[in-house]
């Protein structure tokens, strides 16, 4: 596998240096921008210019993450070339017609053979229910096949977001890109670190994605009146605040984010489900297990694809972690750094939600307020 990373902002231009040599052995490229940078294609005839041959994929984030360092308002490119593998694209549009369990179950068809060894996947962050997402690809795609990848951003705002997926920008769509061979290697880590505060409360209304009552009473007012202050920055400010469910088997838990809410309804919308008849239990940071949670999730991906050197890593990491840790907020990436060694090629963004197997041996799930590590070698 063979590597080349640049990053470009308005302010600074491209760094380390503008590219210039026309690579035609590229087979992929990895874009993570702002939003701005995304929709209106900046820098973008020159990439595939250099890349003539190589599939383009990406999205808007909530901050980007190049080498050790974590920026915002860039465009961080990072192309492979594969030596032993080959990859196959699959585009979704959401629809009227298509849900995101539609979706996944539309990609994993297109993506299936024999050789299938992992499916990387971007999302539009704010229009998808990540979990029937993940259920309508697990429904489809062999076991064997693992899942990892992340929900679009677009920072605190909550306006719009994007996926791009080989010659434009798309909001409202799914890109994912399958990747084969015998000789690669895949690794996957998620974790969180985040403290439980206050008392477990039972989802009494809800439907999909949309939570209404805890315990009988309106789940919006009992958010406000524990975030006090803070509420009146919803739904953003959420994202310092996630919840913990648990299904009531006590098996599975989860963290969600709030990514709308309906004064209306008095309802809150999360990144995934939140079923009737689970618990949740609000959220708070703790800064040093945050920075411990990314090391662990490196240490997981390292394991996952047999402790080999690991050559590219994506790192996608909450948009809440990032307002927590604030301007501590490269430490997570430096941790990450010190366990997969200074030869690793770092790329990665910040999402409005993750997708990953939690552990070894487990399903992929989506899961929010992680770092989610996928580390990529060939042998």
């Amino acid at each position: 596998m063979r590597l080349e990373q640049f990053r470009w902002s308005q302010a600074e231009d491209w760094e380390p240096e503008s590219p210039k040599t026309v690579n035609e052995h590229v087979q992929l490229v990895f874009l993570f921008g702002s939003r701005v940078i995304i929709k209106n294609q900046l820098q973008f005839d020159l990439i595939k210019k250099i890349y003539p041959k190589a599939l383009l994929i990406g999205c808007s984030t909530a901050g980007e993450i190049y080498d050790g360092e974590v920026r915002d308002e860039t465009l961080v490119v990072t192309a492979v070339q594969f030596e032993h593998s080959r990859i196959k694209k699959a585009f979704v549009r959401l629809g009227e017609s298509v849900d995101a369990f539609k979706a996944g179950s539309l990609i994993a068809e297109s993506l299936d053979d024999k050789e299938l060894k992992h499916v990387f996947i971007l999302s539009d962050g704010l229009n998808v229910n990540g979990s029937m997402l993940v259920k309508g690809l697990l429904h489809s795609l062999p076991g064997h096949v693992m899942v990892t990848g992340g929900l679009s951003g677009d920072g605190d705002r909550f306006g719009e977001t994007y996926v791009y997926w080989g010659d434009r920008p798309e909001s409202n769509a799914i890109v994912a890109v399958g990747f084969y061979g015998s000789k690669l290697k895949v690794g996957y880590g998620s974790m969180g670190g985040w403290d439980s505060f206050g008392p477990e409360r039972l989802i009494t209304r809800s439907e999909g994605n949309v939570l209404f009552e805890f315990d009988g009473q309106s789940a919006l007012d009992l958010y406000k009146r524990y975030l006090g202050d803070h509420a009146k920055g919803l739904p953003a400010t959420g994202l310092l605040f996630p919840l913990s469910l648990r299904e009531k088997d006590g098996k599975g838990e989860k963290v969600r984010t709030i990514l709308g809410i309906n004064e209306e309804q008095q309802s809150l919308t999360f990144a995934g489900d939140v079923p009737e008849g689970a618990y949740g239990r609000l959220m708070k940071a703790n800064f040093d297990r945050l920075i411990d949670g990314a090391i662990e999730a490196a240490k997981a991906s390292y394991e996952t694809i047999g402790s080999s050197e690991v050559e590219l890593a994506v790192l996608i990491s909450c948009v809440g972690r990032k307002m927590v840790l604030k301007q501590r907020i490269e430490e997570e990436v430096e941790g990450v750094r010190e366990v997969l060694g200074r030869e690793t090629v770092l790329a990665g963004f910040y999402s409005y939600g993750e997708l990953s197997p939690f552990t070894s041996g487990e399903s992929c799930a989506l899961h929010n307020q992680t770092m989610t590590i996928t580390t990529f070698s060939e042998s």
